[in-house]
């Protein structure tokens, strides 16, 4: 039987999968049928009650009615591998436009069943995260157009994923404590480059992208198996093996570079140690054991590193080794390492309940994770490292990069998290406690940041004297010593 013609507008409703038979019939004809419709049983046929809008007949309908079984003698069904897209080459541009953002939805969620991740059901499906989308909207552009290409590769670099990581590493940088010697002669105050910093988010950036891609080289057999994962660019074929290893190798190189002549050889030989952590060891892990959670853990908190291992590197009095950046003996740098206990200790709270919600997909791809492994330790480990931000706070304080304000204002939102966290301890994910605890983690992190921000060791204080026009506490100092 010949294709539909495009563009065909029909009732609401007709060509579900009760269909009445004239229609049917006058349908196929008007399709351009070779042979009417056969004198089947009644029972095959009802009337449709829907109401009598025109849209367009999908090109869908056609792989997914029953009906068409009948005619051939195949047995076809609606599955997630046969999803119900639209042509959009005959509609009008705001149509097409609607159609092209269902289209991608479908695409992207086919078999996903559009559930929550954080579902109390064992058998809960997620939502497509962003390179699924961003494959499925590449997907609806012509082959060889550069938009689908563009589209594609920066699905690789997993999006969602690598700004979170350059955040990680911008907020360090900018709670470094900096010394009076860098202020510049308009404003006093101090400061540091704002070259430095970009060269720092596009080195990350990329050394992300780096990362993200070499691990979907390695997992697109599991990747198919997953909801939220099935709709990525390997796995629907959209880029070639080859153009993502370029793409991988290129921005690994590229991100290392920028790091390591535009900050210092120190955030370069971080930036390209996470490449390898994540794509040598985390990826190839998870099938194995389910330490793979805590050296994607350790993954998460070199970034807080890098940033602040690059404005350590500005004010670096002697040779800028990673001796001084990262162990200084001054304690200098331990503003860094409790930012990346903080990411590290993150993980945790956030994963675990993301993978609960998800466990038995985990079990069917083969990756080994604590939500189907062991229940009972996966909620214990979320519990457990959800206890040690209040400590962190504090620590933060005491060595300088925050005021004491900091400890009281994020209180709150750590308490939230440890409460949620007992929820999810006592019930071990269900009744709601996985959602809860995920959501919270998800509102946490950045909450935390940007109280710390807000509040960083004796900015305010600056701001006042600027504003007021009172001499900043080493200018003072000079006068007395001049006056002495």
């Amino acid at each position: 039987m010949p294709p539909p013609i495009p563009g065909l507008r029909l009732r609401s409703g007709v060509f579900d999968n009760s269909v009445c038979r004239q229609c049917t019939k006058r349908v196929l004809l008007k399709a351009g049928a070779e042979r009417p419709v056969p004198n089947y049983p009644t029972r095959f046929f009802t009337r449709s009650t829907q109401p009598r809008n025109t849209t367009p007949l999908r090109t869908g309908y056609f792989l997914s009615n029953g009906l068409l079984a009948r005619f051939n003698g195949t047995n076809v069904a609606p599955t997630a591998s046969t999803p119900d897209v639209t042509d959009t080459s005959t509609l009008l541009p705001h149509r097409r436009r609607q159609a092209e953002r269902r289209n991608a939805a479908v695409l992207a969620g086919a078999g996903s069943g559009g559930s929550s991740a954080t579902s109390d059901a064992p058998t809960a499906t997620m939502a497509p995260d962003a390179s699924s989308l961003l494959a499925a909207a590449a997907a609806q552009h012509p082959a060889d157009s550069l938009r689908r290409k563009l589209s594609s590769l920066l699905s690789l670099s997993k999006p969602r994923l690598t700004v979170l990581v350059v955040l990680s590493a911008m907020v360090p940088y900018a709670l470094y404590p900096v010394p009076a010697f860098l202020s510049t002669a308009a404003t006093a105050t101090p400061s540091l480059s704002p070259l430095t910093l970009l060269f720092l988010t596009t080195g990350t950036t990329l050394c992300s992208a780096a990362a993200n891609a070499l691990n979907m080289l390695y997992e697109p057999d599991t990747d198919a198996k997953m909801s939220r994962t099935r709709a990525r660019p390997l796995v629907r074929r959209l880029l070639t093996t080859k153009a993502a290893v370029l793409f991988a190798v290129g921005c690994g190189a590229a991100g290392t570079l920028a790091l390591y002549w535009g900050v210092n050889p120190t955030v370069a030989f971080l930036g390209a140690s996470n490449i390898a952590i994540y794509a040598g060891m985390y990826t190839p892990l998870k099938r194995l054991s389910v330490l793979n959670t805590w050296v994607g853990a350790i993954v998460g908190g070199i970034p807080p590193l890098m940033g602040w291992a690059a404005a350590a590197g500005e004010s670096a009095t002697a040779d800028g080794t990673w001796r001084e950046l990262l162990f200084a003996s001054d304690g200098s740098s331990l503003g860094g390492w409790l930012f990346a206990s903080l990411l590290f200790a993150w993980q945790f709270p956030h994963f675990m309940p993301l993978s609960w919600g998800i466990r038995e997909e985990y079990k069917a791809a083969g990756l080994r994770m604590l939500a189907w492994t062991n229940p009972a330790r996966n909620s214990r480990v979320a519990l457990r490292y959800s206890l040690v931000f209040i400590p962190i706070c504090l620590g933060l304080c005491a060595a300088g990069v925050t005021e004491w304000s900091f400890a009281v204002t994020s209180t709150p939102v750590n308490l939230w998290l440890v409460a949620e966290a007992v929820k999810f301890w006592r019930h071990e994910g269900h009744k709601g406690s996985a959602k809860g605890l995920f959501w919270a983690s998800v509102w946490h992190l950045p909450v935390v940041m940007v109280l710390a921000l807000a509040q960083k060791k004796g900015m305010w204080g600056r701001v006042w004297r600027s504003v007021m026009g009172e001499p900043e506490e080493d200018e003072l100092e000079e006068f007395y010593d001049e006056e002495e």
